[in-house]
Parts: C-alpha cells; structure tokens; sequence
C-alpha cells in the first residue's frame, strides 16, 4: 500500500472523556470523522486505533474498520506506530479523532506532498488564520514557517510577535492536526525521548524539530473545528447542522 489513514482514538480524553463518541446531529463524532477521510482518493485503507470496547462497538456498527490498541500508550503516536508496525506501507496518515469536519481534500495533499519529494519524512498542514479570537486562543497552535514551506517553530501563543503593527502585514497560521510520515520515520520519531520544549508546550510535534528533522507545511482553504471542550462540540453541532 501507498498510504494509510490510522485514527486513534482513546476514550479518556483529559479535557473531554468520551468525546470521540459524542453526538453530533444523530452521529457520533468518530463517524463523522471516518466518513470524511473516506472520501479522500488517495488513502489505501483507514483503521480506527481504539483503546475502548464502546469506541470499538461503535465503529463496527457504522461499518468502520476498528482495531484494538494497548490501552497504556502515552500518545496518538504511539497508538497509530503499534498499527503500522507489521503493515507493508509507505505512508502513515494521523488523522485526529476530533475533527468531525475534517476536509478530504487536506489528507490527499498531505500525501502528494510525501509522494512528489522522497527527501521528506513528515508533512502536515496549516491554515491563514481568518477569526482573530483564535489568534489569542491557546488551544489554536501557531506556526512559523520559512520561505520553503518547512516548519520553524510551533506555539500556543501568538507567533510571530508583530512589533510594529502599522508596518507588518499581520499574518498568522494556525497548524492543523493531522500529520503525514514516512513509515521509516514513523519509528524513529517514537524511539527519540520527550523534548524539552515538547513537555514546556505540550506539543508533540516539537520533539521532530529540536532533533534537527524537519516538518513540510502545506497551506489548505479549508476550515477545519477540532473539539478539545464541551463549548466546541455546541459550535461544531450548529456548523454541521
């Protein structure tokens, strides 16, 4: 296989137990979520990693291929590596368990972006901010990038530091949490220990760039609503609805 789309998902979300199964206009978040990334062209096979009878039972009654997972894994990271480990596949797609609005489109350039450069070993992808509350929001995660489109730093805070407003152009991006690697990578990435900025952000993703690897960026029009709260999941309900 080419590429495949793992989606781990774990009942007791810190913030929000159970909100992978949450109803959202007669559907729970995790089918919403798996219909999406169905209709992505270039996905091979899509797998829900669970650490829950109820997400598995769930997954199975919509006609979702779900597998179980150790319940003791630290990360999504973790969960998704467990799956690929004995799969003969090229590609590796995190999709997030919490973004029942998820555009197809967004997992399909995140594979052709792997596909066209055999140099790169993750990608994943951003978007112009355009709702200035999220600017300020810490659950929002900004990135910087270079003129290459490769990642230089990740942030809950606002980035960059627009000193001078009257002469900036206020830009920002915020990142989107779904991510691309190489299987290869894939392993490495799990093997290497927590950061130090990692644990300060509480982001994983930081762990690849203070290693010196770097992270491909590709910039999507689609607007994307990851449930982290309860007040997020009344605001997805009427942007579905």
């Amino acid at each position: 296989m080419d590429a495949i789309g793992i989606i781990p998902a774990r009942f007791h979300s810190t913030r929000f137990e159970g909100k992978v199964l949450a109803d959202i206009n007669g559907k729970p978040m995790i089918q919403h979520v798996w219909e999406r990334a169905r209709q992505a062209k270039l996905l091979d096979d899509l797998i829900v990693a669970c650490d829950d009878e109820r997400i598995y039972k769930v997954v199975k009654e919509f006609g979702g291929n779900a597998i179980f997972t150790a319940k003791g894994h630290a990360s999504g990271t973790d969960r998704i590596t467990e799956i690929a480990n004995p799969l003969e596949v090229k590609i590796v797609l995190n999709i997030q368990a919490d973004e029942p609005m998820l555009h197809p489109s967004i997992i399909d350039s995140i594979i052709e972006s792997l596909k066209m450069d055999e140099t790169l070993s993750v990608a994943t992808v951003i978007k112009k901010i355009e709702h200035p509350e999220e600017i300020n929001d810490s659950n929002v995660v900004k990135v910087v990038i270079d003129k290459n489109n490769f990642a230089l730093y990740f942030s809950r805070l606002p980035i960059p530091f627009i000193r001078d407003e009257q002469n900036q152009e206020m830009v920002y991006y915020k990142h989107l949490g779904i991510y691309g690697y190489t299987k290869d990578f894939l392993f490495t990435y799990k093997n290497l220990p927590q950061s130090r900025l990692e644990k300060l952000e509480k982001l994983e993703q930081l762990r690849i760039l203070e290693n010196g690897y770097r992270i491909k960026v590709v910039e999507t029009k689609f607007e994307t609503y990851g449930v982290d709260t309860p007040q997020d999941l009344l605001k997805v309900r009427g942007l579905v609805k």
